[in-house]
């Protein structure tokens, strides 16, 4: 311990009497654990964010659509396999909800549209219609207010839930609540105010409103054929039955034969989970290879400044070999401040990672969340570094002559 303590305070001195070279050396160590840092900080923010967003589902919940491209089903020969299959219908989602082992199947449909209050227009807002469950898939709160009934669902309601920003940019600091505003021209009046879950990249801090299913098929152009289902199975039935359920439902109202494909893709999330995983599997990658370059550029830096080192200290060292220093000693000085030198590094790249990524957490949609592991890999990585490539240097020390040595001028 005392050598290695000894063989620090030697480095730090060293950074200290060479500033701009030990800069150097420090550099390309310090961008390596950077890029670690951060995107490090992306990937586990991504990660997080995508468990949040699909823990509001319900650990449960799956999709079910009429064509879902990460479901391992494409074709490469047929650019557009969504058009063999037919539309899901709500009389289909109606069938599913029937059976005893779904508890509910929430209907997805979507459109655009302008939204005016009082003289005021929202061009383009997201339109989407829904089933009177739609709350126990969506996350966040309905309030002040309420969310439409199963009746006013079943009644094709002229009723509206609009979101936090659509009541902000309309209303301002004025209560929403029983005031009508017109969607396609339409009055509708607004019953509730949605508080939705912050998305993955802020897209729950877009303009969005909820109306019953029926009354946008009805009285809105949509984006017809792109009907989805949110299907929750009961509390007591796994979800792999439910599945299997809803499959064999599904094949036997579309009349298709055993042997016959699915004509419609039926998703866990631990299914979506591993293709965003896949996904992110790219960046893990460059991560990798981007912090080994910054890495390597370092540690060639820690090759050049102890080979300088071992050359200026060539009379101390043939003095403490003279003294009986062994060369398992000298070799250990000097491993011990290359990995000082490289550490040095991976906390001032630490440091700057770390801040980046909270910068960009703090003001942009990306997420970013910094994990312990990622700390402590960069710093293993820089110490490594130091130890990898403070080798030769060390070991030439090690190997001096000390009468040579003594001699040195």
């Amino acid at each position: 311990m005392t050598s290695m303590f000894e063989g620090v305070g030697i480095a730090l001195e060293s950074i200290r009497a060479h500033k701009m070279r030990a800069a150097l050396t420090i550099l390309g160590v310090a961008i390596g654990v950077m890029v670690v840092m951060v995107i490090g900080a992306l990937i586990a923010g991504f990660d997080k964010g995508l468990s949040d967003m699909l823990a509001t589902l319900g650990p449960k919940t799956f999709y079910v659509g009429r064509f879902w491209g990460g479901s391992g089903n494409e074709d490469p020969d047929d650019p557009n396999p969504w058009q063999r299959r037919p539309p899901l219908t709500i009389q289909e989602a109606e069938r599913l909800e029937a059976l005893p082992t779904i508890k509910f199947a929430v209907v997805d449909e979507n459109a655009n549209s302008d939204i005016v209050f009082e003289g005021k227009r929202l061009g383009a807002v997201s339109i989407q219609g829904r089933d009177a469950d739609w709350p126990k898939i969506a996350g966040g709160a309905v309030y002040p207010g309420r969310s439409f009934s199963a009746l006013e669902d079943q009644a094709n309601a002229f009723v509206v839930v609009i979101n936090t920003k659509v009541s902000e940019q309309l209303f301002g600091e004025r209560d929403p609540l029983g005031h009508r505003i017109k969607i396609a021209g339409l009055p509708y009046n607004v019953i509730g105010v949605f508080d939705p879950p912050t998305g993955l990249f802020g897209e729950g801090d877009q303009n969005e409103v909820y109306i019953p299913y029926g009354t946008l098929v009805k009285n809105v152009p949509y984006w017809q054929g792109w009907m989805d289902y949110f299907v929750a199975p009961e509390d007591s039935v796994p979800v792999e039955r439910a599945i299997d359920d809803v499959t064999m439902a599904l094949r036997t109202m579309r009349g298709l034969r055993p042997g016959q494909p699915n004509t419609f893709d039926v998703v866990t999330q631990e299914k979506y989970l591993e293709t965003i995983n896949s996904m992110t599997g790219v960046f893990k990658v460059i991560m990798i290879v981007l912090s080994m370059v910054g890495l390597m550029v370092g540690g060639i830096g820690v090759v050049a400044i102890m080979m300088i080192s071992v050359t200026e200290r060539t009379r101390e060292i043939g003095v403490r070999k003279a003294l009986g220093a062994t060369r398992r000693e000298i070799q250990w000085q000097f491993l011990v401040e290359a990995a000082t030198l490289t550490t040095v590094g991976g906390i001032v790249g630490m440091v700057v990672g770390g801040t980046i990524a909270g910068l960009l957490g703090a003001f942009t949609p990306v997420p970013a969340y910094v994990p312990i592991g990622s700390v402590i890999l960069a710093l293993f990585g820089a110490a490594f570094t130091g130890l990898l490539f403070g080798i030769y240097p060390a070991s030439k020390a090690a190997r001096l002559d000390p009468v040579e040595a003594l001699r040195y001028e």
